[in-house]
């Protein structure tokens, strides 16, 4: 068999490249006009975007220019007021009045009669006498008075604890001895047992006793 022939029997595309040359083709003249499409409109909305960002700008910038014009305004009343305050005189100080002298009413004058005739030597004698009589009989009668009340006692409260020797220990015999200690100026009270611990009670006992005893 000749190249030819063998040629012609092998099962090769060697003309692929065309076909997908026309068939890219193809593809590109079907969806071609849609990206342009969508492009355009794309760019539309950016452009409405920027349009409507440069509007507000605008109206941003022309506030401003509102709020400086009023401060400029507000700054040349200020400085009008301040030239105003600064020419004007000051006004004079108010001087103090002087207060008035205070006058001293006028003492008066006691008269004194020098008459000889008034004069009672012997009187005043008697009168003195009187009065140191009346002013002893007051000092005894205050002293009898203040002896008669009866004379505060300081006393003291005193709270004693008397513990047993132990558990077994009498609470009522051991109360009863204590108890029994008496003299002059004490007085027992009130008593009660109280827990200590581990079944253990301890006795607890008022007793009030005169300082001065």
């Amino acid at each position: 068999m000749s190249g030819l022939q063998c040629l012609a029997t092998e099962n090769i595309w060697f003309d692929k490249q065309c076909y997908d040359d026309a068939e890219r083709r193809f593809y590109e003249g079907t969806s071609g006009p849609a990206p342009q499409q969508q492009q355009q409109s794309s760019s539309h909305s950016g452009d409405q975007e920027l349009v409507s960002r440069m509007k507000s700008l605008e109206l941003e910038n022309q506030t401003l220019h509102k709020v400086v014009e009023d401060m400029r305004a507000a700054l040349q009343k200020l400085e009008t007021r301040v030239g105003v305050l600064e020419k004007s005189p000051a006004p004079a100080a108010v001087p103090c009045a002087k207060a008035a002298p205070v006058q001293s009413a006028p003492a008066k004058q006691v008269k004194v009669e020098n008459d000889d005739d008034d004069i009672d030597l012997f009187g005043s004698d008697e009168e003195d006498e009187e009065a140191e009589r009346l002013k002893q009989e007051r000092l005894e009668a205050y002293a009898a008075k203040k002896a008669k009340k009866p004379a505060v006692i300081a006393k003291s409260s005193i709270l004693l604890d008397v513990k047993p020797w132990d558990d077994e220990t009498d609470m009522a015999k051991l109360e009863e001895c204590v108890r029994s200690v008496q003299m002059d100026g004490l007085l027992w009270g009130a008593s009660k047992l109280v827990p200590v611990g581990y079944g253990i009670k301890k006795l607890q006992i008022n007793c009030v006793v005169e300082d001065d005893k």
